[in-house]
Order: structure tokens, then sequence, then C-alpha cells
């Protein structure tokens, strides 16, 4: 029996024929939608280097959120079946990390596993119309997700699965309370996603630098579930998000903060990437960073000294990594009462979007006090998963696990992604001293009231807001130094004079320690940043016209060198004629 699209090798009605390696055992992943996939990429390596086992992979196209999953599936260079053929295989093994799909029409032992911090919030089944849904993930009074019977037991009261993967006892002591017919089927393996994030933390400051954060800089992370009462959504009373995102950008000073989104895949691929950056155009390009949501959050969780959250998993993760926490969203009607991380949501700091921001984030970074209940929680075997799980799927693939040590992949290293600030900045400088200036920038146009020193403006020369160079003090542009296009920053400092007629000042900066100064009375000077000094370069370049504005002597700076302080971190640099 066969159907359209259905694959033939290595499994189909005639695959004997065609497959080279034929008689390997089966293990079907089994795909909700993209979340659901991340966990299974997970342990997919679990896999590795044995030769009797075939990796199949199938996607239950019942979840809401599709796009995405295609693009995934292919992505793993796994055989993928359509459903409907996954449903007529023999498998020896079959794991999931959703409860989604038909799940019991599967042929084959079922290992089911959660793709988040354990089973935590309430959802509806999709044949059961609860009269008080919230339309969102997360529904007030209906049954928890994973850990009812709704969700656990088919229609005959059989369990769903034939291992439930649990990964602490106090999840055991719940389910044995609310489905005591499928307490049987749970296994206490471990939170493989955790134990990546563990095994990574020596990287923190790799992880730091691939997102430019520079020496005194924090690194704050924006982190948003799916659905409307989340910290992204629209449902939850205030829709905080679009009014917080510009105040950000305007309260925290550029070269003081760094700041990062991590949002919930279903946010993703159910608005679509191209509407997500565009409503969040102008937060990135005043330098927000919008962090892959499958390959890169974990890095930027452990880098992050700062997390905005809500009630997901992912903000779960950063208060067990002991990192301070303030909720932008904190709904509890969608929580299961009696798991940990309710009571984290009820107890933990709330952000008032009515008071100043950066007194609010720093008060919780001064008085935080990491306590154990949130790394406790996720895992009562941290790296062991990896050991647990092998060892789980071994035994119902019927063979003996190979000799090597079970591993799970290290996290790999994000590409560099320095922020970009193309928003023309806001910039106070005051002159500390005999080549000493503060310098002071913001990339939303309207400062902290009590902000002092002089003002100026510093704009890069690719701003979408073109009209707002004719205004700029400064304007500046990052490249390469033997980039064709501009010629040579000699060349591109001249020619931005000549189109920019306005400004004062232009800057090329071509590394992280070099920038290409050239000043409307001619003169063209390097700007390198001594050994130990760690800001953009631009902030050298605006610190000059600050000195030059003031009447100050250039020749000052060429014999003594010029020192910048952001945040109350001093920078030096040397300043030679060209």
């Amino acid at each position: 029996m066969s159907g359209a699209g259905w694959i033939r090798v290595p499994v189909g009605d005639d695959s004997a024929r065609w497959a080279t390696r034929g008689r390997s055992l089966k293990v079907l992943l089994v795909v909700h939608n993209v979340t659901s996939a991340t966990r299974l990429l997970d342990i997919m390596p679990l896999f590795d280097d044995d030769f009797r086992v075939q990796l199949l992979v199938t996607c239950t196209e019942s979840s809401a959120f599709r796009s995405g999953v295609e693009e995934l599936l292919a992505g793993t260079g796994v055989p993928v079946l359509p459903w409907e053929q996954a449903v007529e295989t023999p498998v020896s093994l079959a794991v999931s990390a959703s409860f989604g799909g038909q799940l019991p029409d599967i042929i084959g032992h079922l290992a089911i596993l959660s793709h988040g911090i354990g089973y935590t919030k309430r959802l509806a089944t999709p044949n059961t119309q609860h009269p008080t849904a919230g339309g969102g993930g997360s529904e007030v009074g209906g049954p928890v997700f994973g850990m009812s019977p709704e969700w656990l037991l088919d229609e005959h009261g059989v369990p769903v699965a034939d291992a439930l993967v649990l990964s602490h006892p106090e999840q055991y002591e719940r389910l044995r309370a609310a489905c005591p017919e499928a307490a049987a089927t749970a296994v206490l393996a471990g939170d493989p996603c955790w134990d990546r994030i563990l095994a990574a933390r020596p990287y923190r400051e790799r992880y730091r630098r691939a997102l430019g954060v520079r020496t005194g800089q924090r690194l704050v992370l924006l982190n948003s579930t799916w659905n409307p009462e989340s910290l992204f959504g629209d449902g939850g009373g205030d829709d905080v998000l679009p009014s917080l995102l510009p105040r950000l950008a305007s309260e925290f000073p550029a070269d003081e903060y760094r700041f990062a989104a991590v949002l919930h895949p279903n946010i993703w691929h159910g608005h679509g990437p191209g509407q997500i950056r565009a409503w969040l155009d102008r937060a990135r390009r005043a330098g927000l960073a919008l962090i892959d949501p499958l390959h890169g959050w974990r890095q930027s969780l452990i880098a992050a000294d700062a997390v905005i959250g809500d009630h997901g998993s992912v903000t779960y993760y950063a208060a067990a990594l002991g990192t301070p926490v303030l909720l932008g969203a904190a709904p509890l009607s969608g929580l299961a009462p009696d798991a940990p991380v309710h009571d984290f949501v009820r107890d933990a700091p709330r952000l008032d979007p009515t008071l100043p921001l950066r007194i609010q984030l720093e008060r919780v970074v001064r008085d935080h006090r990491p306590g154990p209940e949130p790394a406790e929680f996720i895992s009562s075997a941290p790296g062991e998963s990896a050991t647990r799980l092998r060892r789980l799927f071994y035994d119902a693939l019927g063979i003996p696990e190979p000799d090597e040590p079970a591993l799970l992949e290290p996290l790999p290293l994000p590409p560099y992604e320095p922020p970009s600030h193309t928003v023309p900045l806001v910039v106070l400088t005051r002159l500390l001293g005999a080549g000493e200036i503060e310098v002071t920038r913001y990339a939303g146009p309207h400062p902290p009231a009590d902000s002092t020193g002089e003002l100026h403006t510093a704009a890069h020369e690719d701003t979408r807001e073109t009209h707002q160079l004719a205004l700029a003090d400064v304007v500046f542009r990052h490249g390469e130094p033997d980039d064709p296009r501009f010629g040579s920053p000699e060349q591109w400092t001249t020619e931005a004079l000549s189109l920019h007629p306005q400004c004062a000042l232009t800057a090329y900066v071509s590394g992280p320690a070099d920038c290409t100064v050239r000043t409307r009375d001619g003169e063209l000077l390097a700007l390198h940043a001594e050994s130990g000094a760690d800001t953009d370069p631009s902030a050298y370049a605006t610190a000059l016209y600050a000195w030059l504005a003031a009447g100050k002597s250039l020749d000052e700076l060429i014999t003594q060198g010029l020192t910048v302080r952001t945040g109350g971190i001093a920078h030096r640099a040397t300043v030679t004629r060209r």
C-alpha cells in the first residue's frame, strides 16, 4: 500500500529492493511544530555512529503553527515520511516532544519528552471546546498539557505513551495525582536542553563577544513565550512591548547596555519572520539583536546579565542560571497551580511600565539573590540526560547500547553580531579634564530628562532617517578598510564631507579598535584604541568632535592621547595625524 508523496527508501512497500542497509531498526522522530522539534534535535546525536539504526522523521500536521516545519525537516537530512505513511509504517521506536496529533496511531514503542520545563501550562485538547479558553497557549481552567487524562490517555483510557519522560520527581508526583493510569509509564531522565546549557556555561564570555558585548556593558535579554498574555502579546490588559521598545533606546545608554530578544518559535512562525522583523525594525536599528529561535537562544541566555521576560520556559531557565529576572508579563491563570513555575511567576519582581525602566532594572540586578529552587526543579539529574535517555531508547529497541559514552552536541558558537546603530544617536558629552571626555549616547530621540552635558547628533550614513543626516554633527559608518565601494577610509571621509556639508566631522570605523576621522578643516586623523580599551570606536569620534567644538587644541590630544568615559569606564585612544 502506498500513497501520493510516500517515500520508497529506506521504508516503503518495495524498500527491501532499493535500500542499501535495509535491516536497520527504524526510529521515527515525530514533529508537531518547530517548537517541539527543537527538543528532538537535542536528542538526535544519541543515535550517531550506530549502523544498526535508521532515523526517520515525520510531522503530525496537527499544529496551527506549520510554517517552518518543512524547512526544518529537510534540514535534518533524515528521510521525511508523510504522516499517512508514518502511521502505516511499523517502527521499533518513535520519539515525540509533544502530545499533538494522532499519536496513538503510531505502530511502535512511543516515548514522549517535554519540549519545555516539564509540563506547566493549561491547554485544552483539540477536540475540547473549553468555555474559558483564552485563545492562546494557556487557558484558564483547562487541563494541564501533558499532565492530565485529557492529554495522557487515548479514547479507551490507555496511556498514549509507552514511556513518558520526566525531568524531576515533583512532576511524577503531579502525574500520579492527576492521572494515576499513566504513572507507570513515567521515566526520570533529566532535561537534555538544560544539560546542553550547563555544559556551555564556561564559554559565556565567547557568547558575549559574539554579540559584541563590550567591557562594562550589560546584556539584557527580552524574552517572550507565545500567546496573547505573553510579553509580546496584546491580550494581557496592557500591551507593554510597543511602548517598552522605544523607551529602552531612550533610557539606556547605547554604550552601557546591549539588548537582545529571544522570541518563542510560535511567534516567529505564527506571524512570520518578515513581520517580526518589521515590527521590530526601529528597535533593531537602535541596536537590538534578534536571536535565532532555534540555534542561538541558549547561548544568549548564558551570556545575559538580566532578563525581562514572562511565564515561559526560557525565563525560568534564566532564573535557574541565577540570572536576575524582571517579569514584563506574569499571568498565573494559565499555569498549573502546583507547578514550580507558578510559584516563580507569582513571586518574581515585576516590571512597572509607568516608572523609569533603568532604575528598575538596576535595582533588580543589585538586589538579586539567586535561589536554588529553579535549577533544582528543572532536573533532578543534571548532566545525566544523555545517558538516561539513550538507555531508555535502546531498551525499547531491544539491542545493546553502543560502547562509547552517550553525548549531546555542544552548543555552537554563534556568528559575530555586534550592535549596529543606524538610527541617529543623541550624544551628550562633558569635558572632564586634560584630553578626557565623558560620552553618553542614546539610540532614542528623547534622552532622560535629568541628562546633562553638551548635546550633538551622530548619524550612520546608512540611516533610514535620511532627513536627519542634514542635522548631524558627526556622520560615520562601519566597513572593512579595503572595501572597494568606498575606495579607502581616507577617500570615504572626504566624500562624506562633500555629501553632507553641514556635518563637522566624518568617521570611518574599520575595526573594533580603529577609526579614521576627517574634520571640516581638513585634518585627517587615525584614532586607535589602546590596550584594555573596549568601546565602539565611533564613540571616540564623537568625543573628538566634542573636544574640538569646545575650542580645545587638537595638538593636545595628539600629544597626550584621548580618554573617553562611558558609564564610568575609561577607554584610552591614541590620536595620530595621517
